[in-house]
């Protein structure tokens, strides 16, 4: 392993907690490496903890010039893989670490032509060699599966995965079946990752699954139910103002794609949606796209319209078994979120006939939250972020918030009923990356762990765990970042949060990185797997059992 030689002067950060680090860290670890273990991590924990997300964001180009990215979302992708293993000598685990850059293809592209390949961006990028290069500016080759930034999600033996590579489960049926990982975007498009090196294998559309699914939007979160494995996710053209949304779903038994069913309404930037027992619920919140008004290759951030408070958000709910289609429609609030968390069906409280449906969320006043992540305003030496953290306006703290829709298929879906909100949490924490245990997926939940944003740094200063709406515990540590907080159920467990937490952790004072275990009942440090290298900052990961149990897609 590398080992990083990093001198950190903290007073050269804001509040004297670096996490510099965890942005520009460009370093690759393709063989793995064993971790040094400081207290233990659960021998149920054992198998493989993947996460995925943006490592490096700057490019040294031909010219001689640096090609800097400009927003997180953006930064070159990178896998990282955390295999956990039971020690025979102890009642603990051994940790061992590797990683792949997925985006060669793109960083070696900006090398050479000084500017982006032809596709769109989150947040767009400067381009301070287009003019000398643009005409001479090399072939791409869209095919290329390292040529995308497809590195949001993670899926493990997606349904449908013959269909969508076929190339590759063609080589070995049988063995490739267990060994594919699927990462997932904000667009009709897969990208195979191999299971033990993390090598970009290929890359695949949603039209593949079904001939329907011909549109340009789609959740990075699907939805998988954690009995069955069948996923659920929407999809959605971009090209008009009454747009047409489909819902579907992949079975895990048949592999087959069925569409459950189709609606109109404005195109909208969605990042997830609901999941229940019997219903799929899409709620397309105000974040609605400018129509013809902007270039194919625009940033996505500059295709969403501004925000409209008069306006309210659209509720759908899709009856799971496909035949009944659209059942219900409601109107909320306007309001902006990235990640749903869980809902449920319910009695409802008021008559005990009707069925309701609750739903988790971070759920933000307006769109601001989009612009809280350019480099300039989370690098902890940046100048612009240290005035960026004690001006930030309240508007881009998130609440984690409560909605109930009332008595389910009581009216036709022509009529539009109206959501309520249960309650929502103050800005303080200001939550986000949610997670839970995944297999109470579609449950009556009580437990959310999210990583906080309390001003302490320019980016996450904590893990908290709430117990519905209100704070139960809070893991924190002044220099040290963390990422999302992936739940591993204890399988000998009865009660909704006997497992541990596992979240990647930047140490700011050293530059290194190591694997936090949280036993997730007390939020007490139980281990870590210290690393000799920073770990870049990932977005979202995928625990798989060495039983084949994973943490499920939401």
């Amino acid at each position: 392993m590398p080992e990083a030689k990093v001198q950190v002067k903290p007073s050269d950060h804001y509040n004297d907690w670096p996490n510099t680090q965890g942005f520009i860290a460009d370093v690759e670890q393709r063989q793995p490496v064993e971790l040094r273990m400081a207290g233990s991590i659960p021998t149920y924990a054992s198998g493989n903890l993947y996460r995925t997300g943006p490592g490096r964001n700057s490019v040294p180009t031909k010219s001689g010039q640096i090609f800097q990215l400009s927003h997180w979302i953006d930064g070159f992708s990178q896998t990282h893989r955390f295999q956990i293993v039971a020690d025979q000598n102890c009642a603990g685990s051994r940790v061992f670490y590797s990683s792949r850059f997925a985006d060669q293809g793109r960083y070696d592209y900006i090398k050479e032509n000084g500017q982006h390949p032809p596709y769109p961006t989150f947040g767009g990028s400067p381009d301070p060699c287009e003019a000398i290069f643009k005409d001479a500016q090399s072939e791409w080759d869209p095919a290329d599966p390292t040529v995308h930034n497809i590195n949001v999600t993670l899926s493990y033996n997606m349904p449908g995965s013959a269909k969508l590579f076929p190339q590759i489960m063609g080589r070995n049926p049988d063995s490739q079946k267990k060994d594919l990982l699927i990462a997932k975007t904000d667009a009709p498009v897969y990208k195979a990752l191999d299971f033990d090196t993390m090598e970009p294998l290929a890359v695949a559309t949603q039209d593949m699954l079904h001939p329907d699914l011909t549109g340009e939007l789609a959740a990075s979160h699907a939805r998988s139910d954690p009995q069955t494995g069948d996923v659920f996710n929407y999809q959605c053209t971009s090209d008009s103002e009454s747009s047409i949304y489909r819902v579907f779903t992949i079975s895990a038994s048949t592999q087959e794609t069925t569409i459950l069913a189709k609606f109109e309404d404005r195109p909208a930037y969605l990042h997830s949606l609901f999941l229940t027992k019997d219903y799929v619920v899409l709620c397309v919140w105000n974040s609605y796209l400018k129509i013809k008004s902007t270039s194919p290759t625009a940033p996505i951030i500059d295709k969403i319209q501004p925000f409209d408070p008069t306006v309210p958000s659209h509720w759908y709910v899709v009856d799971r078994t496909g035949t009944q289609g659209l059942v219900a429609k409601y109107d909320g609030p306007a309001f902006f979120c990235f990640h749903t968390i869980n809902a449920w069906q319910e009695l409802s409280p008021t008559d005990g006939r009707d069925t309701d449906i609750v739903t988790d969320l971070i759920m933000y006043d307006n769109l601001d939250s989009m612009y809280w992540p350019f480099y300039k305003n989370i690098l902890s030496d940046s100048k612009e972020a240290r005035v960026f953290v004690d001006t930030k306006p309240d508007s881009m703290r998130g609440s984690l918030t409560r909605f109930r829709l009332p008595s389910v298929g009581k009216v036709s879906p022509g009529e539009s009923l109206q959501v309520t909100m249960e309650w929502k949490t103050g800005k303080n924490l200001s939550p986000e990356l949610p997670t839970y245990n995944g297999t109470w997926g579609t449950r009556q939940t009580r437990y959310t762990y999210t990583l906080t944003n309390q001003s302490k740094s320019t980016m996450f200063d904590g893990i908290a765990k709430f117990d519905n709406g209100s704070l139960a515990s809070l893991w924190e540590a002044h220099g040290q970042t963390p990422s999302e907080a992936i739940f591993v159920p204890n399988p000998k467990g009865t009660a909704e949060d006997d497992g541990v937490l596992l979240s990647v952790v930047l140490d700011g004072y050293v530059g290194k990185s190591y694997l936090l275990c949280l036993d997730a009942k007390t939020m007490l440090e139980l281990g870590r797997a210290c690393a000799e290298l920073p770990v870049a900052f990932s977005f979202h990961g995928q625990h798989i059992s060495t039983k084949g149990a994973t943490t499920g897609d939401f």
